[in-house]
């Protein structure tokens, strides 16, 4: 297996990218990126140099990935969501210093258009849906909707939004517990 790179993506000398990866048009990876197996990047993505991503991540089209990002193996990244890395940023003060990290888990789901401000960590499994603005960190599984975001519920690992409390079986046969506060896959 090997990468696939498309002839007007721009992969900077020294980048890693892992085997069966796909670069498509208009995509620029900078020379620092780390990138896993598997990982997909759309039509005008943009990755930065301090930036971790897992296997498997899926990035549609119009993303950029900027410095200080992680992203968990199986992490979708919906059309033209946004990560920021400066918290209060201003064209004529060079803040590159005050970079945030932002951590997304394993298979966090990230809708359309949503918006990450940085500094912040979504756990495992959670949802942002399109269009919600992130500004704190999210619990694994939560589904964030909204602006600023709010949690609204809980998702299983297989997308499917969890309904009630105590112990619940999802669809797919995966079992919760789950509190007001948490859900705990059993």
């Amino acid at each position: 297996m090997t990468v696939t790179i498309h002839p007007t993506a721009i992969v900077d000398e020294g980048a890693q990218i892992g085997e069966g990866s796909r670069v498509w048009h208009w995509t620029h990876i900078c020379g620092g990126a780390r990138i896993g197996k598997g990982c997909s990047f759309g039509q005008n993505v943009f990755v930065g140099n301090d930036v971790v991503i897992g296997d498997n991540v899926k990035i549609q089209n119009n993303v950029s990935v900027y410095d200080a990002v992680r992203l968990g193996d199986d992490v979708f990244c919906g059309p033209s969501m946004v990560f920021t890395n400066v918290y209060n940023p201003r064209s004529a003060i060079n803040r590159k210093a005050e970079y945030r990290q932002t951590v997304v888990g394993k298979g966090v789901s990230l809708g359309a258009n949503c918006t990450i401000v940085c500094g912040n960590t979504i756990g495992d499994h959670a949802f942002v849906g399109a269009g919600a603005v992130v500004n704190t960190d999210v619990p694994a599984y939560a589904l964030m909707l909204g602006v600023p975001a709010k949690r609204k519920g809980w998702m299983c690992r297989c997308g499917t939004q969890l309904k009630g409390s105590g112990t619940i079986t999802c669809e797919c046969g995966a079992r919760f517990e789950i509190t007001a506060t948490e859900c705990k896959p059993l």
